[in-house]
């Protein structure tokens, strides 16, 4: 890591760090209800306690042992993790090669674009009580969920990248002798991938928001149901340790794909220097 990234990195602490310490101090002259808004010294505590292993009674030795299993936390992340990236992948899946064709074909855009318009603007969150008669509960309604959810961002961004390629790279293409494929695959692919990452990258932040709420009611397991369990117990230093760990997740895979599409377009910011 160079030192423009971690001047950069550096630079970005300064606001979340004035925060807390203002909030830290806050707390400290009494002006906030710990039952309401815990300090973050109370919060860091909960989320120790909540990813270190836990003690249980064991029966067997009449003593209390260590499980040979991480904390919650580490469980609760996991879950979320694998619903995020599985419910992700469905989607993508399904809307990259429907906004290819969308984007390159006035017929079948004509053909899905009426059914994309009416299906677009509901969220994935009014289908909870159809996909949990559909599914169950367990992973496959959550998996459905976030899978509805990343679909819209990717489609769209997808169809909006095919159709603003450059007619100058489409007419030198065919002058050149490429056909139809050729045309395709070598230039309207590479870019319209631009528009894909951004798709992606917003379809993993919807992703989160659903998989949180799709666990608060269909799964029994994850932070969204950890969350929602800490509530039931006015646990507000466990709401926050929860929502914590999420944007910390979130950042992470935000990260990694901001550097996957960074290294995988250099020739496109190449063209813009």
């Amino acid at each position: 890591m160079n030192k423009g990234t971690l001047s950069r990195a550096a630079r970005g602490l300064w606001v979340p760090l004035l925060i807390v310490a203002l909030w830290q101090g806050a707390a400290v002259a009494g002006w906030l209800n710990p039952q309401i808004l815990p300090s973050p010294w109370q919060v860091l505590q909960r989320w120790y306690a909540y990813l270190m292993p836990m003690e249980a009674y064991d029966p067997a030795q009449g003593s209390y042992a260590k499980w040979l299993v991480s904390g919650e936390l580490i469980h609760d992340a996991i879950g979320t993790l694998y619903r995020v990236i599985v419910g992700f992948l469905v989607g993508a899946v399904l809307a990259l090669p429907l906004g290819l064709l969308m984007g390159a074909s006035k017929r079948v855009y004509g053909w899905f674009n009426p059914l994309i318009q009416v299906l677009r603007p509901i969220p994935p969150i009014a289908f909870i009580p159809l996909s949990i008669l559909w599914f169950g509960l367990g992973n496959a309604p959550a998996i459905f969920l976030i899978a509805l959810g990343a679909f819209f961002p990717v489609l769209m961004n997808t169809i909006a990248g095919v159709r603003q390629v450059d007619s100058i790279y489409l007419r030198a293409a065919r002058n050149l002798g490429a056909g139809q494929s050729t045309l395709f695959v070598k230039v309207i692919l590479p870019a319209a991938t631009p528009y894909i990452f951004s798709g992606a990258r917003i379809g993993v932040g919807t992703a989160f928001i659903v998989v949180i709420v799709s666990e608060m009611i269909a799964v029994n397991n994850g932070l969204g149901f950890r969350i929602l369990e800490a509530r039931e117990y006015f646990w507000s230093d466990k709401i926050i340790a929860g929502m914590l760990t999420i944007g910390i997740l979130g950042l992470a895979i935000d990260t990694a794909m901001n550097a996957l599409n960074n290294h995988l377009l250099r020739w496109h910011r190449g063209l813009e220097h």
